[in-house]
């Protein structure tokens, strides 16, 4: 509420026309990617810490270009790369316990680009509410950005298994009819049986976005599932104060596994989220990962993802002999990363039978105000949706 006090009432009575109006072509739900701060004279470039929605120009896109083919020229040694599989938990585990859960702060901006994750009987002055104040929190002087807590490039993790092709788990699952699927939930006991609405985060780290999405379904008929790679993330999860087992289960889970068991049915969720998690992943390994992620959506269920996008700053600042392959690289402490591109992002949805409802890619304006230097930033953000079965009529 401290934002609600620092802004006039003229700011905030833009903030609610602006959000009206990214609401009515998505009844109520925003269409675009956060920000509405947009540099439209060059010389105002230095007053703020980011500009939103920035358009590249050919000089800068080539610029990129030759960066990553740069940066990329030469790879690590195939004989080098298994290290990076087969010790992946290992990595990922010593960054949480450099870290602990002080590298990331919680996604303010979370609900705003992602309402879905509100459960249905949440009341919608309260989905109002959290959106005007993150709204006109970007509006304060300050000019930071909500996305400046990712720009720290790492997050979410699991270990590559050897490659095959994979089967297609999406379309044997939809050969399960509905009223099966409901006597599975009815009869099984699991975490959340009796819940209406089911979320599950995968790759939850230190939990940054577990907490808000905690605190936002307590007293609601909604259940979150979390799952890392890490042991120590997931420890950290389950310690934090805020942690409550009525209405969250967060446990270790590597989805890469193609045996591997979730701790509920197929078909029982109504929304995952993957937020900066499938770039952590070995780009040949990704559609099978996303296959058996989407069976365990309902019908109607929403995939939620966020992630780096080709030609990021992140990407550009890798030095030369951190490339594992095209556009995928390892860090200094060995996790690794994958920067996608717009087509990528949907092959790899509707290639798991999900619909597209939105596939964004959204450029930034980072600026050092102090050094003078302006940065671009890139991320994808894409909600697809499993669609309902053809009826039988």
């Amino acid at each position: 509420m401290h934002s609600l006090r620092s802004v006039s009432a003229a700011s905030l009575a833009k903030v609610i026309s602006r959000l009206s109006t990214r609401q009515k072509s998505t009844g109520g739900r925003p269409s675009a990617p956060l920000g509405s701060r947009i540099l439209t004279n060059p010389d105002d470039i230095f007053k703020h810490n980011m500009w939103d929605h920035v358009q590249w120009t050919e000089e800068d896109k080539e610029n990129a270009r030759q960066k990553a083919q740069e940066n990329s020229s030469v790879q690590i040694p195939l004989n080098e790369q298994g290290k990076f599989d087969t010790e992946a938990d290992r990595y990922w585990d010593k960054f949480y316990e450099m870290h602990q859960n002080k590298f990331f702060k919680d996604r303010k901006w979370l609900f705003l680009e992602f309402p879905e994750l509100l459960p249905p009987d949440r009341k919608s002055q309260e989905t109002t509410k959290r959106q005007v104040d993150q709204q006109t929190e970007i509006l304060l002087p300050s000019g930071s950005s909500i996305i400046q807590h990712l720009e720290s490039g790492h997050h979410q993790h699991s270990v590559d298994i050897p490659h095959h092709r994979h089967t297609s788990d999406y379309q044997a699952c939809l050969g399960g009819s509905l009223e099966q699927n409901e006597d599975v939930l009815q009869t099984s006991s699991f975490p959340g049986q009796h819940a209406s609405f089911r979320i599950l985060e995968v790759g939850c780290g230190a939990g940054n976005s577990v907490f808000p999405i905690v605190n936002s379904i307590k007293e609601t008929d909604a259940f979150l599932y979390c799952c890392d790679f890490s042991s120590r993330a997931v420890q950290m999860v389950k310690t934090h104060p805020d942690y409550d087992d009525s209405v969250c289960h967060s446990f270790v889970h590597d989805v890469r596994e193609e045996t591997a068991s979730f701790p509920f049915p197929p078909q029982s969720l109504d929304v995952i989220l993957a937020v900066f998690v499938l770039s952590s992943i070995h780009p040949e390994r990704l559609q099978g990962v996303v296959n058996r992620l989407s069976t365990y959506l309902k019908h109607g269920g929403i995939f939620l993802f966020r992630d780096y996008g080709r030609y990021d700053l992140s990407q550009l600042r890798f030095k030369n002999g951190r490339c594992l392959s095209e556009n995928f690289y390892t860090r200094g402490d060995g996790t690794c990363v994958y920067f996608f591109t717009k087509e990528e992002v949907h092959d790899l949805f509707s290639n798991a039978g999900l619909e597209e409802l939105q596939n964004l890619e959204d450029r930034r304006l980072k600026v050092n105000r102090g050094k003078k230097v302006a940065m671009h930033r890139v991320w994808m953000q894409s909600k697809y949706r499993k669609p309902h079965p053809p009826s039988s009529s």
